[in-house]
């Protein structure tokens, strides 16, 4: 957002701030002009920090040396103005001296023009060369703004001024002085907000619906109550960071008009915004806000304010008598800095106008699409595909003589199974696509191993189609390729499950999404291991049916048994009879002052006289001693 706003003599003279987003990386190009980090704070009065140069006078093509020293400071974006217009366009252009903690960016389409920080770690002095143009004026100033904590920074900080040989002296233009901008008053709230007027004075966003701020610590509560002209808002919920609300055309974070409780100090500032796609909200002038009060107490925070229905004028603040989407978040803050909500955005379910008759109405942290496609993910793959491969699998023997609609029962079924699979799979898959608008980029891994398994569910049914003959050479290769894509599309389902499970988007438990769904795949792995085991012994059996009769093959299984638990015990039994061997003739197996040793007893530790004869044995040569 534009604000106006000036300030006196060579320290900062500003006709037009834009704001912006603060960036760790440096990348603050947005910045150039008003130079002023978009931080929600006033910049420091005293500077702290210092610009030197090489030399006072300059003529075109010099290049001169730029140190910029003081206290720690994390960023910091310094250029060269014209000193007779300080808020023109950037001057000359810098070379990097040490690119490590420094880089070069473009302003004005000037590349080059200035120098800011790489990374947030601290610095005291960064040092750059500036390459005076040959369209130099005749005197230039150096302009510093720099940013030691997300709340504390400067903004402009005038550095020396040089000048060009025989240029008249540099006098410094005389400034109007513009009274600052005083920030509007904010009061303490006595008690907490009330939900008994909801529905009939007040229009009221509650989560869970219908609670009760004032007995419900749990309670997020929103509020709107029309007055004339202005409205009143309330907002109330736990929050050790901040909470927030924004008004939106769809149901989608951007071009919305947004407005922040952000706790700091013991102190709740009341901060309106607006945001710019999914990035950092964008704060702007409080100008706009009355009667703001706010209250700390058990945990809960909460907030009021009052503002114009509609604000001629004013840029990012939308008319409050229009129907929008309405978003409550909260997240964490830290030093005056916001985070990424901790969850996906409570959003209404509809459009809704906050000026017309009063309504209390709820909404919900996940979208319906969502739901639905994750539901018939689940379905999909963790029931119909694995019922369908038990089938192929296993009941081939059983059903060998059942036959439905003209073919075996086992097939048909299996069939229907998974062509179920690839259907649920296909409607399920463009649903994110139908909310998104398109594909997203902020879902990690998840959406492309789904694509990964939106490939194979569509080729598998392709590839059976063109299923050889039984006793054809190429039904093995079918076999082999069917059974690999399948199984691969399994797995690949598996992993993208997991990973979407912790998508805010679904808004899952935390305590015990994952162990559910760990506890779904045990369950089908593990049917399938007891069931292809008790395969292999069926098989196993039929083999030796002609030379063995029941209860020789059950002898012959106790007689294996047996003989597994007797090498057992013996393995046992030698291993204890070692350690006790020679845990008594350590001494008397010495031999020049050395043990072989095969086994380190445990209670080696309660015979110190032992050690020093004791060695390691490996390979046949003797180690060193312990």
């Amino acid at each position: 957002m534009a604000v106006s706003g000036f300030t006196l003599g060579t320290c900062i003279l500003l006709l037009h701030i834009s704001y912006v987003a603060n960036y760790p990386n440096g990348k603050v190009t947005q910045s150039c002009h008003g130079m002023i980090p978009e931080h929600g704070h006033s910049p420091q009065s005293v500077p702290v920090h210092d610009i030197y140069v090489s030399q006072m006078t300059f003529r075109p093509g010099d290049q001169i040396e730029v140190t910029l020293s003081g206290h720690p400071f994390k960023g910091f974006l310094l250029e060269a103005r014209n000193a007779e217009d300080l808020n023109g366009p950037p001057i000359g252009s810098f070379t990097l001296i040490d690119s490590e903690v420094s880089q070069l960016l473009t302003c004005e389409d000037i590349q080059g023009s200035a120098v800011s920080h790489r990374s947030a770690s601290k610095k005291t002095e960064i040092k750059v060369y500036w390459n005076a143009p040959s369209s130099a004026p005749n005197h230039t100033q150096f302009l510093v703004t720099v940013v030691e904590k997300y709340k504390i920074y400067w903004v402009k900080i005038p550095g020396p001024i040089i000048s060009q040989p025989n240029a008249f002296p540099f006098t410094t233009p005389k400034a109007t002085v513009v009274p600052l901008p005083t920030l509007p008053p904010v009061s303490h709230l006595t008690k907490p907000f009330s939900a008994s007027d909801c529905g009939n004075k007040k229009f009221c966003i509650r989560s869970p619906l219908n609670c009760d701020p004032e007995k419900e610590a749990s309670c997020v509560f929103l509020s709107f109550t029309r007055d004339d002209q202005s409205v009143m808002v309330e907002m109330s919920g736990p929050s050790k960071g901040y909470l927030s609300f924004a008004l939106s055309h769809d149901q989608w974070m951007g071009d919305d008009d947004a407005y922040l409780c952000i706790h700091e100090d013991q102190t709740v500032y009341i901060q309106p915004s607006h945001l710019t796609g999914r990035s950092h909200p964008v704060m702007d002038s409080r100008d706009t806000l009355e009667d703001m009060a706010w209250r700390l107490a058990d945990g809960v925070m909460q907030c009021s304010f009052r503002r114009n229905i509609t604000l001629p004028g004013v840029k990012n603040r939308f008319d409050l008598n229009t129907s929008y989407y309405i978003f409550l978040a909260d997240g964490a803050a830290n030093d005056g800095r916001i985070y990424k909500h901790s969850q996906q955005p409570l959003i209404t379910y509809e459009k809704y106008d906050v000026t017309d008759s009063p309504k209390n109405i709820g909404g919900s942290h996940s979208v319906l699409l969502l739901k639905l496609h994750g539901a018939l993910m689940f379905v999909a793959w963790m029931t119909t595909v694995s019922i369908g491969v038990l089938v192929a699998r296993f009941f081939k023997p059983v059903w060998s003589k059942a036959f439905l609609l003209g073919e075996a029962a086992w097939f048909q079924v299996h069939r229907m199974l998974m062509f179920t699979t690839t259907v649920l799979t296909c409607i399920a898959f463009v649903m994110p696509l139908i909310y998104r608008g398109g594909w997203s980029r902020h879902a990690g891994y998840h959406p492309y191993l789904g694509c990964i398994v939106m490939t194979l569910a569509v080729l598998q049914p392709l590839l059976a189609v063109f299923r050889p003959p039984l006793h054809d050479p190429r039904r093995q290769m079918f076999n082999w390729t069917h059974w690999s894509m399948g199984t691969a599309a399994r797995i690949i389902a598996v992993a993208a499950m997991f990973l979407g499970m912790d998508l805010p988007g679904l808004n899952l438990p935390d305590s015990w999404k994952t162990y559910a769904m760990i506890g779904f795949v045990a369950w089908h792995v593990g049917t399938e291991i007891v069931l292809e085991l008790k395969y292999w012994m069926m098989t196993e059996f039929r083999s030796f049916s002609h030379l063995l009769q029941w209860k020789q093959r059950v002898m012959l299984l106790k007689r294996q048994c047996w003989q597994f638990m007797s090498v057992g015990m013996l393995l046992f039994s030698s291993y204890f009879y070692l350690q006790s061997t020679i845990y008594e003739q350590a001494k008397t197996l010495a031999f020049a002052g050395q043990v072989i040793i095969i086994i380190k007893p445990k209670k080696l530790e309660a015979c110190p006289d032992c050690l020093e004869h004791i060695c390691e044995f490996s390979l046949g040569r003797l180690g060193s001693c312990l």
